[in-house]
Protein backbone atom coordinates (compact mmCIF):
# COMPACT_ATOMS: atom_id res chain seq x y z
CA UNK A 1 0.00 0.00 0.00
CA UNK A 2 2.64 2.56 0.82
CA UNK A 3 4.20 1.81 -2.58
CA UNK A 4 1.26 2.81 -4.07
CA UNK A 5 0.85 5.79 -2.47
CA UNK A 6 4.80 7.12 -2.64
CA UNK A 7 4.21 6.33 -6.93
CA UNK A 8 0.96 8.46 -6.54
CA UNK A 9 2.86 11.19 -4.62
CA UNK A 10 5.99 10.63 -6.82
CA UNK A 11 3.59 11.20 -10.20
CA UNK A 12 1.58 13.81 -9.18
CA UNK A 13 4.79 15.95 -8.11
CA UNK A 14 7.05 15.02 -11.30
CA UNK A 15 7.82 17.05 -14.20
CA UNK A 16 7.34 15.44 -17.93
CA UNK A 17 10.70 14.31 -17.81
CA UNK A 18 10.46 12.33 -14.66
CA UNK A 19 7.05 10.74 -15.56
CA UNK A 20 9.13 9.58 -18.70
CA UNK A 21 11.81 8.11 -16.54
CA UNK A 22 9.07 6.69 -14.02
CA UNK A 23 7.36 4.82 -17.07
CA UNK A 24 10.89 3.33 -18.05
CA UNK A 25 11.68 1.70 -14.61
CA UNK A 26 8.46 0.37 -14.37
CA UNK A 27 8.35 -1.68 -18.09
CA UNK A 28 11.88 -2.95 -16.39
CA UNK A 29 10.52 -3.64 -13.84
CA UNK A 30 7.99 -5.31 -15.42
CA UNK A 31 10.53 -7.30 -18.19
CA UNK A 32 12.64 -8.68 -14.69
CA UNK A 33 9.18 -10.22 -13.99
CA UNK A 34 8.16 -11.81 -17.03
CA UNK A 35 11.82 -13.00 -16.70
CA UNK A 36 11.36 -14.57 -13.36
CA UNK A 37 8.54 -16.10 -14.46
CA UNK A 38 9.29 -17.46 -17.34
CA UNK A 39 12.00 -18.94 -15.61
CA UNK A 40 9.72 -20.71 -12.71
CA UNK A 41 6.91 -21.74 -15.68
CA UNK A 42 4.24 -19.30 -14.46
CA UNK A 43 2.68 -18.42 -17.54
CA UNK A 44 -0.18 -16.58 -16.08
CA UNK A 45 2.55 -14.12 -13.96
CA UNK A 46 4.65 -14.38 -17.37
CA UNK A 47 1.64 -13.10 -19.72
CA UNK A 48 0.46 -10.74 -16.91
CA UNK A 49 3.83 -8.77 -16.77
CA UNK A 50 4.23 -9.00 -20.58
CA UNK A 51 1.27 -7.36 -21.12
CA UNK A 52 1.69 -4.76 -18.24
CA UNK A 53 4.84 -3.93 -20.62
CA UNK A 54 3.44 -3.69 -23.94
CA UNK A 55 0.97 -1.31 -22.02
CA UNK A 56 3.51 1.10 -20.61
CA UNK A 57 5.45 0.83 -24.39
CA UNK A 58 2.14 2.07 -26.03
CA UNK A 59 2.33 4.74 -23.61
CA UNK A 60 4.84 5.73 -24.23
CA UNK A 61 4.80 5.71 -27.84
CA UNK A 62 1.47 7.39 -27.68
CA UNK A 63 3.21 10.52 -25.86
CA UNK A 64 5.49 11.41 -28.82
CA UNK A 65 4.82 13.95 -30.45
CA UNK A 66 5.95 13.57 -34.36
CA UNK A 67 5.87 17.43 -35.63
CA UNK A 68 8.11 18.25 -32.16
CA UNK A 69 10.29 15.78 -31.89
CA UNK A 70 11.24 14.62 -35.55
CA UNK A 71 12.87 12.13 -36.52
CA UNK A 72 13.93 10.73 -32.52
CA UNK A 73 10.26 11.06 -32.17
CA UNK A 74 10.13 8.51 -35.02
CA UNK A 75 12.75 6.20 -34.38
CA UNK A 76 11.22 6.20 -30.99
CA UNK A 77 7.86 4.62 -31.96
CA UNK A 78 9.70 2.54 -34.27
CA UNK A 79 11.33 1.24 -31.74
CA UNK A 80 8.89 0.87 -29.46
CA UNK A 81 6.79 -1.04 -31.91
CA UNK A 82 9.59 -3.38 -32.32
CA UNK A 83 10.23 -4.03 -28.52
CA UNK A 84 6.01 -4.97 -28.52
CA UNK A 85 6.81 -7.37 -31.01
CA UNK A 86 9.73 -8.87 -29.26
CA UNK A 87 7.89 -9.29 -26.17
CA UNK A 88 4.83 -10.58 -28.25
CA UNK A 89 7.10 -12.89 -29.69
CA UNK A 90 8.92 -13.79 -26.18
CA UNK A 91 5.31 -14.73 -24.42
CA UNK A 92 4.01 -16.85 -27.36
CA UNK A 93 7.64 -18.85 -28.32
CA UNK A 94 8.26 -18.69 -24.32
CA UNK A 95 11.33 -17.63 -24.55
CA UNK A 96 14.14 -15.33 -22.76
CA UNK A 97 16.34 -13.98 -25.59
CA UNK A 98 13.89 -11.25 -26.64
CA UNK A 99 12.69 -10.36 -23.21
CA UNK A 100 16.49 -10.42 -22.46
CA UNK A 101 16.69 -7.78 -25.44
CA UNK A 102 13.69 -5.47 -24.81
CA UNK A 103 15.28 -5.49 -20.99
CA UNK A 104 18.36 -4.50 -22.30
CA UNK A 105 16.65 -1.99 -24.57
CA UNK A 106 15.02 -0.47 -22.34
CA UNK A 107 17.75 0.02 -19.81
CA UNK A 108 19.73 1.94 -22.41
CA UNK A 109 16.84 4.20 -23.27
CA UNK A 110 16.50 5.18 -19.14
CA UNK A 111 19.68 6.12 -19.22
CA UNK A 112 19.49 8.49 -22.08
CA UNK A 113 16.40 9.82 -19.78
CA UNK A 114 18.28 9.87 -16.64
CA UNK A 115 20.74 12.09 -17.72
CA UNK A 116 18.87 14.04 -19.45
CA UNK A 117 17.61 17.05 -16.61
CA UNK A 118 15.65 20.53 -16.97
CA UNK A 119 18.46 23.33 -16.75
CA UNK A 120 20.89 20.83 -17.92
CA UNK A 121 22.67 21.52 -21.26
CA UNK A 122 20.46 19.02 -23.18
CA UNK A 123 20.73 18.75 -26.83
CA UNK A 124 17.68 20.44 -28.34
CA UNK A 125 16.15 17.55 -29.66
CA UNK A 126 16.14 15.56 -26.74
CA UNK A 127 14.47 18.88 -25.63
CA UNK A 128 12.00 19.14 -27.76
CA UNK A 129 10.75 15.77 -27.17
CA UNK A 130 10.50 15.55 -23.66
CA UNK A 131 8.07 18.59 -24.32
CA UNK A 132 6.60 16.63 -26.56
CA UNK A 133 6.33 13.63 -24.07
CA UNK A 134 4.78 16.49 -21.36
CA UNK A 135 1.61 17.06 -23.06
CA UNK A 136 1.09 13.12 -22.09
CA UNK A 137 2.41 13.57 -18.60
CA UNK A 138 0.38 16.52 -17.70
CA UNK A 139 -3.16 14.23 -18.26
CA UNK A 140 -1.29 11.46 -16.67
CA UNK A 141 -0.53 13.34 -13.69
CA UNK A 142 -3.62 15.24 -13.35
CA UNK A 143 -5.52 11.98 -13.38
CA UNK A 144 -3.57 9.19 -11.87
CA UNK A 145 -7.22 7.56 -10.42
CA UNK A 146 -8.30 6.90 -14.09
CA UNK A 147 -4.84 5.91 -15.18
CA UNK A 148 -4.41 3.41 -12.59
CA UNK A 149 -7.89 1.55 -13.10
CA UNK A 150 -7.31 1.69 -16.52
CA UNK A 151 -3.81 0.28 -16.90
CA UNK A 152 -2.73 -2.87 -14.80
CA UNK A 153 1.00 -1.60 -14.65
CA UNK A 154 0.28 1.11 -11.69
CA UNK A 155 2.09 -0.07 -8.60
Amino acid sequence: MWKKAYLESRILSADPIELIQILYEHAILTVGEARASLAVGDIAARSKAISRTIEILAELEGSLNHEAGGSISRNLGELYQYMRMRLTTANVKKEDAPLAEVESLLNTLAEAWNAIRPGASAAPAAEEEAAAAGQWSREFAREPEIESAAHNWSA
